[in-house]
């Protein structure tokens, strides 16, 4: 598929036929909220590299999303940075307090957040209904007008403002954001 040259989309797919419930339940939620998106429909990008054609047709940066945890396995971490920018872990801990992050093994993913390796987003945060995650967002976002993730698969992409991010979309999931300067 040519994503340069494929489909944008205002809003939801009109025909639900073949998206996972998770997808659909992310559009509820957006369309609840009053929040407009725009969507590209594309093969599967299991990596931030991958999403460069993304990111030009949306015109947009898909966020870097990485789930992280303690040493323990206690605290769990969504880290939203822009995806040109190398993680550190030595900085985050730092800023956070914590004595060592690393990436959080698969199967916690897939409880805390229902979401699967290569489809991590902040999106994904409406699952987190125990509250078992903490948002972490890059100061550099802030600086952006729009953003690109995933509705929970990584077969699309969506556009929306920061504004309603952080102003409609988090409040709702219940989820303040602690802002790191990576």
């Amino acid at each position: 598929m040519d994503i340069l040259h494929a489909t944008i989309w205002e809003g939801r797919p009109e025909d639900p036929a073949g998206r996972l419930e998770k997808e659909l339940r992310a559009y509820d939620l957006l369309d609840s909220l009053g929040i407009c998106y725009q969507r590209i429909d594309h093969e599967a990008l299991p990596t931030i590299e991958a999403c460069q054609d993304v990111d030009t047709r949306l015109n947009t940066h898909v966020c870097k999303n990485l789930f992280l945890c303690n040493t323990q396995k206690t605290n769990f971490y969504l880290l939203m940075m822009p995806g040109e920018k190398k993680f550190q872990t030595k900085l985050v801990s730092r800023q956070l307090g914590v004595a060592r992050l690393s990436f959080a093994p698969e199967e916690y993913l897939e409880q805390l957040l229902s979401l699967t390796p290569g489809s991590v987003s902040v999106l994904g945060l409406m699952n987190d209904v125990g509250q078992n995650v903490q948002l972490l967002i890059d100061k550099d976002l802030l600086e952006e007008e729009y953003i690109g993730c995933h509705p929970c698969i990584n077969t699309s992409s969506l556009r929306l403002s920061m504004e309603d991010l952080t102003g409609k979309y988090l409040p709702a999931v219940n989820h303040t954001p602690i802002f790191l300067s990576l």
